[in-house]
């Protein structure tokens, strides 16, 4: 196969044969080009961070996108003190009382590995075989067996040294690209149109200060999925559960019947919970306990979990059982050895969306007009959509084409970013009808 360097995206020939073509791949040059330049911007969020947005740097790009906005001729651009970007593209003549939908994503990219300095090797015509990130680091189909699908496309990979950013910086180059192009075309029609980025939603708290009246929308979209065809909006309940513990450090040389060893009761904690529900045994609706991170010593320990479960009911269980753990450790070593902390984050969006069929038959439509056959399925994880949805917007979440995120294995197929842009251009006629 051969890679091109970022730098050169002239790389890539047009060779095409009919103005249609020849439309197709400016876009899809357009498209490269404008993903390549966010993913420039290291964005990345902090989960230990107390402020809002929890890194300046985010308002690096937020900035520039509220810029471009304004570049571009959109209305109703701000930028306001938490970091959120809105702007409007107007409804074309004759649609003024049509729905006003949204678009949403997010710039932040995951704490789990650096975003500074993406350094994007990109694939033309992938030959569907391994592929080698850099001297040490290969990506194989056997691992990702996914890779197959994306042969024939240009894919934009990492050097193996950093994330890349598609999650979701392709969502945000996909929805500025669908605007530029409504901007240009006005024999679009199309109702009025809302776009936002937010900032932080790798660290849960993307929509924290999110105004939802104030963006307008009736109804929205995250640009937020990954694979060809995602369409979601059945989503994860979630919870975070931290483990607090109080031992009592004696010298281990006199310690019998006397040290309580707060590592030692951390592990405990860990065993306790049900191995076959933890997500590397886990997959489809099925929920588990996933451990984060474990600090201390032996006086004083904690260790930190995700809890997800789709059924609510469910996910009530798994909370309690976690505070039966708590309980049982306290009854054995004594009271005030462990404190439990539990808060919820999200809930599942589908009780919220479920009463609005046509977002969800809009959506297939629009995929299926670009050439998209539609995979609905469950989110294994969350989005900005399912906190809106809670707060008035109903919001499911659409692919963007990015895949394997958070880690250095992460990659974007080309060709389906240029169908999620085509979607969203599809979505906005269709909510004109």
């Amino acid at each position: 196969m051969k890679i091109l360097c970022a730098a050169y995206p002239c790389g890539f020939a047009v060779g095409a044969n009919t103005l249609h073509e020849q439309r197709l791949n400016d876009n899809n040059m357009e498209l490269l080009e404008r993903f390549l330049k966010y993913v420039a911007f290291d964005t990345q969020s902090d989960e230990n961070s107390e402020t809002f947005p929890s890194t300046d740097k985010q308002k690096v790009l937020l900035s520039h996108l509220a810029e471009e906005m304004k570049a571009l001729g959109m209305t109703e651009v701000e930028m306001d003190a938490y970091g959120y970007v809105m702007g409007t593209i107007p409804a074309t003549n004759g649609c003024e009382s049509k729905p006003v939908i949204g678009f949403i994503s997010h710039v932040d990219t995951s704490p789990d590995m650096s975003g500074k300095g993406v350094k994007p090797q990109i694939i033309k015509n992938y030959d569907g075989s391994d592929i080698k990130l850099n001297d040490s680091v290969m990506m194989t189909v056997a691992e990702f067996p996914e890779l197959s699908f994306f042969k024939g496309h240009t894919l934009i990979t990492t050097d193996g040294t950093t994330l890349l950013g598609a999650d979701d910086k392709a969502g945000v180059a996909e929805i500025m690209s669908a605007a530029e192009y409504l901007m240009s075309h006005p024999e679009v029609r199309h109702g009025k149109i809302r776009i936002g980025f937010t900032p932080d939603e790798e660290i849960g708290r993307g929509v924290d200060y999110f105004d939802v009246k104030r963006f307008g929308a009736q109804y929205a979209y995250t640009m937020d999925g990954g694979f060809e065809g995602e369409l979601e909006y059945e989503n994860f309940n979630a919870a975070g559960a931290r483990f607090e513990v109080q031992g009592k450090n004696i010298h281990p040389g006199s310690a019998k019947d006397k040290m309580k060893n707060a590592l030692q009761i951390v592990c405990e904690i860990n065993s306790m919970l049900p191995p076959v529900q933890r997500p590397e045994h886990t997959e489809g609706y099925e929920g588990f306990y996933h451990l984060i991170g474990i600090s201390g010593g032996v006086e004083k320990a904690e260790s930190s979990y995700i809890i997800r479960d789709h059924d609510r009911a469910r996910f009530e269980q798994k909370k309690a059982f976690a505070q039966d753990v708590a309980d049982f450790l306290n009854r054995k070593y004594g009271d005030g050895t462990v404190k439990l902390v539990l808060k919820d984050q999200y809930y599942n969006m589908r009780e919220m969306v479920e009463p609005h069929p046509e977002v969800i038959d809009r959506a297939v439509e629009a995929m299926r007009m670009a050439g998209v056959e539609p995979l609905i399925k469950p989110i294994r994880g969350g989005t900005d959509g399912s906190r809106l949805s809670y707060m008035g917007l109903p919001c499911p979440n659409l692919f963007t084409g990015g895949m394997n995120f958070h880690g250095k294995f992460e990659y974007a197929s080309l060709d389906t970013m240029r169908k999620a842009m085509q979607t969203i251009i599809n979505l906005a006629g269709l909510w004109a009808k």
